[in-house]
């Protein structure tokens, strides 16, 4: 968006806004951004604050987000209200659930708590009856996700060109951790499903960010909600909190196979995402200029490092990273 059309979107939004309140005199203030071209912007005037959701038409359609959160409500899950919508514009106004995420305010202390009834919400969410038109977690967005890794971190930001060797081994990683994925029970995926798309309130917390669910593993969610882009904890008790949600799944009659099985397929889940998520965050930081992610690449490989030794399958992706990847990650912070 260039200089002159953010000017006429800014004059847009704020106009729309006060109509929508009510409120000739309102002002707003910039609440948050999110990696794609939607903004989110805080009300200022007569009586309660409201957020106004703003998605540039031919850049971000809110219609999705709007199906979803729909769906979503029907089926229990705690979601923001929606008090204006106007599609054709793009803007929506919703209930200002506050500042702070969930990420901003878990802690030690407090994190079994907070991470029971974030459960609480996601099985509300896998207990949701698929729409016939809700996209698939399937064979083709596998493909593209372990694409993203070799082509965005491993060869643009790290710069690393694999021999046919090294190529092959991590094909035949990716093809393992596709088939694992493809093999699991499917539930309603949220796929980020994580404290920063969480927002502490009661009853909660809200659920926030899932424009795109789609029909995948029912292992996803539980691990990247205890293995989380942005915050990390103590391997043990990680599996203590994905042996609790296994446990409240099956009472709750979700198609959670053995406790042995299922933590595999959690770990397994979870390198497949870690490496779409380095890969993610490599095109972020150089296709489209938003620097801050990539500071957090070291996190998916303490990720890596806790959970390839449990798998002797994957093996060859950890001889990679110990031969390649973490001397090419050196070099560049170096």
């Amino acid at each position: 968006m260039n200089p002159q059309t953010a000017s006429q979107r800014e004059l847009q939004r704020l106009a729309w806004a006060r109509a929508a309140l009510g409120d000739p005199a309102a002002t707003l203030e910039r609440a948050s951004t999110d990696a794609g071209f939607r903004s989110y912007w805080r009300s200022h005037g007569a009586g309660a604050s409201w957020i106004v959701m703003d998605s540039p038409p031919g850049l971000e359609d809110v219609r999705p987000w709007l199906a979803m959160r729909d769906l979503l409500e029907t089926g229990g899950v705690r979601v923001p209200q929606v008090l204006a919508r106007d599609v054709e514009q793009g803007f929506l106004l919703l209930e200002d659930l506050g500042g702070p995420t969930l990420a901003q305010v878990i802690d030690d202390g407090n994190a079994d708590a907070w991470f029971d009834a974030a459960v609480g919400q996601l099985l509300k969410l896998q207990a949701i009856a698929p729409p016939p038109a809700m996209g698939v977690f399937g064979e083709a967005l596998l493909q593209r996700d372990a694409g993203l890794f070799e082509d965005w971190f491993l060869r643009t930001h790290l710069g690393i060109e694999l021999d046919c060797g090294e190529a092959e081994e991590l094909q035949l990683v990716q093809r393992r951790l596709m088939d694992n994925a493809l093999a699991q029970a499917r539930v309603v995926v949220h796929r980020d499903f994580m404290p920063r798309n969480l927002m502490p309130v009661e009853p909660g917390p809200a659920v926030l960010d899932f424009q795109d669910c789609v029909v995948g593993p029912i292992a996803y969610d539980p691990v990247s909600l205890f293995k989380d882009a942005f915050l990390s904890w103590p391997l043990e008790r990680v599996d203590g909190w994905l042996a609790r949600y296994h446990g409240r799944a099956a009472a709750a009659g979700l198609p959670v196979p053995p406790l042995p099985v299922f933590l595999r397929d959690a770990d397994w889940l979870g390198v497949q995402r870690h490496l779409k998520i380095l890969g993610i965050f490599a095109r972020l930081h150089h296709r489209d200029g938003k620097t801050r992610y990539l500071v957090d690449a070291p996190r998916f490989i303490a990720y890596l490092d806790e959970v390839l030794p449990r798998h002797p399958q994957l093996q060859p992706l950890q001889r990679l990273l110990d031969a390649r990847i973490r001397p090419a990650m050196a070099e560049v912070a170096a």
